[in-house]
């Protein structure tokens, strides 16, 4: 699994023109599943996340997690992040998981991180056609990836 994880003092998500599901303070999370994704990936990326020291204390400094401010996670399926650029100007997408194994993988991991962590969890809708709308705070944006541990 690859994830953008994104420091916001708010983020929503719209389809077809509605607000599908917003958050204040916490984390808008745009997340690339491949077939090879599991169990294993979903708990060890659900703890890094929220427990990823990316809030500032009374300090300023950057030594809070999600779970220690009490914030909220936006969750977005984002097939993109497995684009391979390898070749000519038009991505590839071949690693990305196609819907019929992706969509089981998505919503356990909605589950996991919800059941794991006690944080409130707010998702999009895997596939459709969605407008994210965020203020990235700091800005503070980070890229991880299960399967390099990193």
């Amino acid at each position: 699994m690859r994830a953008i994880i994104q420091r916001v003092s708010r983020a929503s998500v719209q389809i077809d023109g509605k607000i599908h599901n917003k958050i204040d303070r916490g984390i808008l999370l745009l997340l690339g599943i491949m077939d090879d994704d599991n169990q294993e990936d979903i708990i060890w990326l659900t703890r890094k996340i929220s427990m990823m020291r990316i809030f500032n204390d009374e300090n300023y400094v950057m030594n809070k997690s999600l779970i220690d401010i009490n914030g909220q996670i936006l969750i977005i399926s984002q097939f993109t992040l497995h684009a391979s650029t390898k070749k000519g100007n038009r991505p590839s997408y071949l690693k990305a998981s196609k819907p019929e194994i992706a969509i089981p993988i998505y919503e356990n991991f909605l589950h996991t991180f919800e059941t794991e962590t006690g944080i409130d969890t707010k998702s999009g809708v895997f596939g459709a056609d969605m407008k994210v709308d965020l203020l990235n705070d700091g800005p503070v944006t980070i890229f991880i990836d299960s399967k390099m541990k990193e």
